[in-house]
């Protein structure tokens, strides 16, 4: 079956959220990376929640931003740290954004989207977890921040 590539772009975003739902299990969980995303791949891609059928996940994209959050996170965090205010150190932030962050800077660091998409792409993923509608603009500006250090070519 030829997959259009709507539907193709469809599954890179849910990859997106899945990797970051992932990351956030396993710092909650303690879980490995194995583990959790053997659990995403068999069970949570294309499930159906409350009558709600989810996406099926762009595996490539799902074990690329898993496998990149996990081996960089190291240097991912220090971007990050480097991209919030001196009073936010990225411990201090909620994990679900530490996730976000992570997944976002694998992408970033991989360098095969550009910049501007995996901003636009993880503010979106950040919408799904706002409660006030203020993180999204929190996710941009902290994104943002990350892009040009990891591409400085591409601004």
């Amino acid at each position: 079956m030829t997959i259009s590539n709507n539907q193709r772009r469809k599954m890179k975003s849910a990859a997106r959220l899945y990797a970051v739902q992932a990351l956030f299990q396993m710092e909650a969980s303690g879980q490995t990376v194995d583990q959790v995303m053997r659990e995403f791949e068999d069970h949570r891609f294309g499930a159906t929640y409350d009558d709600v059928e989810m996406i099926e996940g762009d595996l490539a994209t799902f074990r690329s931003l898993m496998d990149g959050a996990v081996n960089e996170q190291a240097a991912i965090d220090q971007m990050t740290d480097r991209a919030l205010v001196a009073k936010w150190p990225i411990a201090r932030i909620d994990p679900t954004w530490r996730a976000l962050f992570r997944a976002a800077g694998a992408e970033l660091k991989k360098g095969d989207t550009p910049p501007k998409v995996v901003i636009s792409e993880f503010v979106a993923v950040s919408e799904a977890f706002s409660h006030d509608g203020k993180e999204p603009k929190f996710v941009n500006a902290v994104l943002d921040h990350m892009a040009r250090e990891a591409q400085p070519e591409k601004f």
